[in-house]
């Protein structure tokens, strides 16, 4: 998930600098499985994936305003290079024809995923305030787990979305 970053040693800049890479990524991700979905005409995936795009997005711009306030625009000393979906849903989560509770499933991995790395990384952070910023982001991955699984428990239930009624028979050339 992460490579190169000394969590002992992360100044409160590089921490917010890699809280808002991670909202980035996952806005990116978000976005990419949206596309897809309305390339496989499910719109109701597309939709919820696009609203996890612009949470991520608000997420992403209120750390970068925390940032600011702080520190200005002091150069980035972190890269994107630096992680790899910490939040981010994973590539092989988009499936073509993907229901709205498949998608919300593939988010609340997410966002548990997202909840496990700052638990493991805790242990290993020294500086009180960088370890304050990411106690207060395990907990904001706690309450988006609930808010997806508020938004799960409002589905009917019913039949998943099965890809072989999408696939077309093979045809004479």
């Amino acid at each position: 998930m992460t490579q190169g970053i000394d969590f002992a040693t992360l100044s409160l800049q590089d921490a917010l600098d890699l809280a808002i890479l991670i909202e980035e990524e996952s806005q990116s991700r978000y976005q990419e499985f949206a596309r897809q979905m309305e390339l496989h005409h499910t719109p109701e995936a597309a939709g919820f994936f696009r609203h996890m795009a612009e949470n991520e997005s608000w997420h992403g711009t209120q750390l970068s305003q925390r940032r600011a306030a702080l520190f200005g625009g002091a150069a980035r000393r972190v890269s994107a290079s630096m992680l790899w979906e910490v939040e981010a849903p994973e590539y092989d989560e988009a499936r073509a024809f993907m229901s709205l509770r498949q998608a919300m499933e593939t988010a609340l991995r997410s966002e548990v995923k997202a909840h496990a790395f700052f638990v493991a990384v805790l242990p290993q952070i020294a500086e009180p305030e960088v370890k304050a910023l990411f106690e207060e982001l395990r907990d904001e991955e706690i309450q988006h787990q609930d808010l997806v699984k508020q938004e799960l428990a409002k589905l009917p239930p019913g039949p998943e979305v099965n890809p072989d009624d999408y696939t077309d028979e093979p045809v004479a050339q």
